[in-house]
């Protein structure tokens, strides 16, 4: 079943349940859909990593909105933000661990046989290549840099 489907079915099972939290995290989502494929050409289809890369865009901008209103001690707006990001997150591929992503990055390097902080962006971009949607960005570039130097 595509992303898309998916998406209609959880809609109705959310304004059947009444689950507004829900409901406007998935309408949040069918935009963002929608909005790639206008964007992209209608008759292109949007790729698996697109559609990765678009829940994973609507995760972090719910986190950083998070952020700001529990420093502002807005709990009531940070409460729906978090929910909304549980919904999201069910969407997403399941993230590795630190661990993994180490190991994984370990072995890119001594196959590529990249040394010191200048082979970064070499290996940043097989390590993404690889990687993309089981781990965020900012934890791959911790870990190149932390093995690199």
């Amino acid at each position: 079943m595509s992303l898309s489907t998916q998406i209609m079915e959880d809609i109705k099972t959310a304004m059947r349940a009444k689950d507004t939290i829900a409901l406007e995290a998935l309408r949040a989502i069918k935009s963002e859909l929608l909005l790639a494929q206008t964007a992209t050409g209608s008759k292109e289809e949007i790729t698996t990593a697109d559609e990765i890369k678009l829940l994973q865009k609507l995760v972090k901008t719910r986190k950083d909105s998070a952020k700001i209103f529990t420093e502002q001690n807005r709990l009531d707006l940070a409460e729906p933000e978090l929910a909304q990001i549980a919904v999201i997150e069910k969407f997403l591929p399941a993230q590795m661990s630190e661990a993994e992503v180490e190991a994984i990055i370990a072995k890119i390097i001594a196959e590529t046989g990249a040394s010191g902080i200048a082979s970064m962006g070499k290996v940043m971009g097989i390590a993404s290549a690889q990687l993309g949607g089981t781990a965020e960005g900012k934890i791959i570039s911790t870990i190149v840099k932390k093995l690199l130097v």
